[in-house]
């Protein structure tokens, strides 16, 4: 059935005008800018704060601090089974993908493919899966099946024709630091990605993303005030150029600033040690409107979605592909 296994591509524009469609999940950082009455001076803000925030790393031949923007395309990933299938398309994944303007030199480059992660397979392993296996159980954990069918699927997708023609990179994906871990500083330190963090174990996302092929880093950009997680293929500090790496932090920390400000908009700065943590009081906020409560109740609904739809439904076709996919 492999060859039956089909990804499609469609790409809009993240800017001022943008529109959620109907198969984004409305959870996406994004998309979750983009609704209510504040939605254009949000759009507007955001975007705002990523070029700032570019310029500030790319301080080099930039006395103005305004040679850069970044342009933002939003990339969803449709799946359907060919033969297998009922001829419809399920919304699998979406990303981003940067392209840095040079106003200076009037070049348009492309950036990196990933930063932001939105997958209704992952609210449904996270939303539904796995509290399900916890339920009335005495000590949390995770089941040992827990995100194989998702990790296979991304790399199905990464090794199709249709991101090869579409992208030149393998994606890097930016989200938070674990709250539940703790973070030590090390004395690497890179000249856009900053003061590299270790931990002392993998956090469950660690986990999910080990089984898409990603292995984790974790560093903070100069001026930050905490480390962001870095997950990629290959060599993340030799595969990517560093005005491209400038356009993921840029990107994804806006997103963070704007999301988990008692972490990423402190007004102090991560130590040696260093645990985040939702509940600190000592922040600042940006002029966003965001509804944080909202947004974790959408993604139990979206889970649920997924599992009617996409799970049970193709669940003997899932199955088989699953078993003879070959890692």
């Amino acid at each position: 059935m492999t060859k039956d296994l089909n990804f499609a591509i469609k790409s809009i524009s993240f800017d001022e005008d943008y529109q959620p469609s109907e198969n984004t999940r409305i959870t996406t950082n994004f998309a979750n800018l983009a609704r209510g009455e504040s939605r254009q001076e949000n759009l507007r803000n955001a975007l705002r704060m990523i070029d700032n925030r570019f310029n500030a790393l790319a301080h080099w031949d930039n006395p103005k601090g305004d040679r850069y923007s970044v342009e933002l395309d939003i990339i969803s990933v449709e799946l359907d089974f060919g033969s297998e299938g009922n001829g419809d398309a399920f919304p699998l994944i979406e990303i981003l993908k940067t392209n840095i303007v040079d106003r200076k030199t009037d070049e348009r480059t492309e950036g990196i493919a990933g930063n932001n992660f939105s997958s209704y397979v992952r609210d449904y392993d996270f939303s539904v899966v796995l509290p399900e296996h916890n339920k009335n159980q005495p000590k949390f954990s995770i089941p040992d099946s827990f995100g194989d069918l998702h990790g296979k699927l991304f790399k199905a997708f990464l090794r199709s024709d249709t991101y090869k023609s579409s992208f030149r990179k393998s994606p890097v994906i930016c989200i938070s630091a674990s709250s539940s871990k703790t973070y030590h500083r090390t004395e690497n330190q890179h000249p856009v990605m900053g003061v590299e963090y270790r931990q002392d174990e993998f956090s469950s996302t660690d986990q999910y993303f080990a089984k898409m092929g990603m292995q984790v880093r974790y560093f903070m950009p100069p001026d930050s005030v905490a480390p962001l997680a870095f997950y990629f293929i290959g060599d993340l500090l030799g595969d990517y150029t560093n005005l491209e790496l400038i356009s993921t932090i840029s990107t994804m920390e806006t997103f963070q600033k704007i999301y988990r400000p008692e972490i990423y908009n402190a007004n102090s700065a991560a130590g040696m040690l260093y645990q985040p943590d939702l509940k600190h009081q000592d922040y600042s906020l940006t002029r966003v409107v965001y509804d944080r409560e909202e947004r974790s109740r959408l993604a139990v609904e979206q889970g649920k979605f997924v599992e009617e739809h996409f799970i049970k439904p193709y669940k003997t076709v899932l199955d088989r592909w699953s078993a003879n996919y070959a890692a």
